[in-house]
């Protein structure tokens, strides 16, 4: 490319600190913590467009990459040639013929043009972005919404082809970043603490015995014999008459085959003896008895329920209360 070598220095540097910043972007963005950025939106526009970056990181990634790839092709059109046409003189003055001259002036165009972007316009700023993910993704978040408001069409449409080949190979496409961790990162994490001292021991047994939780079945929580169950077709004298022979105040209505809810025996006590058990039924909550001690204390709290069935699938095996649960994490972790 023929120009002035100022204009040529100038307009590489543009292409080199602009394959920076589409470099540095996606970094940051694989790099941050979310709930960072989510503490941070609220007082800042930049974090908030940051945090819409990261739930679209698949067309972000697709926008880095296509500006990564264009200033790569700018280089290659515009720095190459202009290094080759200024190496050209040097080395035929060292009396080399114009063929060599020719080949040895494009080898090394080639390669000043691949270090300075390897090492100026991709490893820097991804060392940035990785040291400083939050102020990076939350600098650049700006700009780089603007890029994609422009080319949106485009990258949709090459997202949409990218995932196309993806799902025809049985792969499901990914178009946020979780911020969450799975129990057996976080079981590795304990314990490669621990065996670096930069947790207690005793911390580190309790930390992972909760993380336990999240794989204990609940079915470890029913205390064998705790529960009695009456048919749809009982009467309030049958609830009292459960009550007297084993002690529990809340009795199961159902059979088998279904579990219709559940009675106190204080409700049938200004019943008549012959009034009928179906019209004292109240819901509970049923939960798998491989559900989780976690997942059925999330279940408890959601439903805003302080008991639950705990049934598999021959029936109902017992009753477990929110006092269960918490009793039954406390007594692991501190145990």
């Amino acid at each position: 490319m023929s120009g002035s070598p100022l204009v040529i220095v100038a307009v590489t540097i543009a292409i080199i600190a602009l394959s920076g910043f589409f470099v540095a972007v996606e970094f940051a963005l694989l790099a941050v913590k979310r709930h960072r950025l989510e503490d941070a939106a609220l007082r800042s526009r930049s974090a908030r467009a940051a945090l819409r970056n990261a739930s679209e990181l698949s067309l972000l990634l697709a926008g880095a990459q296509l500006g990564i790839t264009v200033c790569t092709l700018a280089l290659g059109a515009i720095t190459k040639p202009a290094v080759h046409d200024w190496l050209m003189p040097a080395i035929r003055t060292l009396g080399a013929p114009e063929l060599t001259a020719d080949i040895a002036a494009f080898v090394l165009a080639l390669f000043i043009v691949t270090f300075l972007h390897l090492v100026i316009g991709e490893m820097a700023p991804k060392s940035w972005a990785i040291a400083h993910p939050e102020t990076s993704a939350t600098l650049l978040a700006l700009p780089m919404r603007g890029f994609l408001i422009v080319t949106r069409p485009l990258l949709l449409g090459l997202n949409s082809a990218a995932n196309w080949l993806l799902m025809r190979f049985g792969v499901t496409p990914v178009n946020a970043k979780s911020s969450a961790q799975d129990v057996a990162a976080l079981r590795h994490l304990v314990q490669h603490s621990e065996e670096s001292g930069t947790l207690d021991v005793s911390y580190s047994d309790r930390v992972a015995t909760a993380l336990a939780m999240q794989s204990t079945p609940v079915l470890t929580l029913v205390r064998p014999g705790a529960i009695t169950q009456i048919p749809p077709t009982a009467q309030a004298r049958d609830v009292q008459a459960a009550t007297l022979a084993t002690g529990h105040h809340r009795v199961l209505v159902g059979d088998s085959q279904r579990l219709l809810g559940m009675v106190h025996v204080r409700e049938t006590l200004t019943k008549p003896g012959d009034f009928p058990v179906a019209e004292l039924i109240r819901p509970v909550l049923v939960l798998d008895a491989q559900l989780s001690i976690h997942e059925a204390l999330a279940n408890m709290r959601r439903s805003s329920t302080h008991l639950a069935v705990v049934r598999d699938d021959e029936g109902a095996l017992g009753l477990i209360t929110l006092d269960d649960v918490l009793s039954g994490l406390i007594t692991r972790t501190t145990g």
